[in-house]
């Protein structure tokens, strides 16, 4: 199994992140990795999610499908409380 290589990705956080942006996740787009999506037909492309204060630690991947179902859920409000 391959390892990706994390020092070259671009993460990105919102604009509205809260305690300068030391509270929340960030984001990267990268190309597909077996070793982080491989059971995922999709993967040519992944949506990496971190958490800012533990940038070393483990990353969620998602599709391109997945994200988008994912942030229209957040658009329709789906996941308010």
């Amino acid at each position: 199994m391959s390892t990706m290589d994390f020092s070259r990705v671009t993460w990105r956080k919102s604009n509205f992140s809260g305690n300068g942006g030391a509270d929340c996740v960030e984001v990267a787009v990268v190309p597909g990795d077996p070793a982080l999506a491989g059971h995922k037909p999709d993967a040519d492309e992944l949506y990496l999610v971190r958490d800012s204060k533990d940038p070393d630690g483990p990353k969620l991947a998602f599709t391109r499908s997945e994200w988008d179902a994912f942030v229209n859920g957040v658009k329709l409000g789906e996941f308010d409380g």
